[in-house]
């Protein structure tokens, strides 16, 4: 399993509650761009929609070897392969409990292109503030071994 992009902002912005595996709809040429790491999640979110779950506000650059492709979006709407059983259960918690579907990684498993997706809740800012503060104190502790 080769990660190939990580939302570094998912795990500081939110509590992440359950994760699934999903995989993306890609054209050939954002399959090579893809694999070749041109590829961003900041800012990208998954939703469900009467199609399907969607991910959203995903970047992909063009695959320059690919030529010149006439109106390429790099930001356009990939519909997610996910069984309906996980859609529906997707749809319902995030209509119901104010939850939000928030891409992690994407990854390559065997020869396909994958996504981790986390269903999660918005943290509040005291719960960042704990985050940084358990993060800084971890760190000093490394060093204080890391010494001595």
């Amino acid at each position: 399993m080769k990660i190939l992009a990580t939302n570094k902002r998912a795990r500081f912005d939110y509590d992440i509650l359950e994760t699934f595996e999903a995989g993306l709809e890609l054209t050939g040429a954002e399959v090579k761009s893809v694999k070749a790491g041109h590829i961003s999640l900041k800012g990208a979110y998954a939703a469900i929609t009467g199609a399907g779950a969607v991910l959203l506000n995903m970047h992909v650059r063009a695959y320059p070897p690919a030529g010149k492709q006439p109106g390429y979006d790099p930001t356009r709407t990939r519909q997610m392969l996910l069984h309906k059983k996980e859609i529906g259960y997707l749809r319902g918690k995030t209509q119901e409990q104010g939850l939000t579907i928030v891409p992690e990684t994407v990854y390559i498993k065997g020869n396909l292109i994958k996504v981790a997706l986390g269903l999660a809740r918005g943290k509040k800012q005291r719960d960042k503030r704990a985050t940084i503060k358990r993060r800084e104190t971890e760190r000093e502790l490394k060093r204080v071994i890391k010494r001595g």
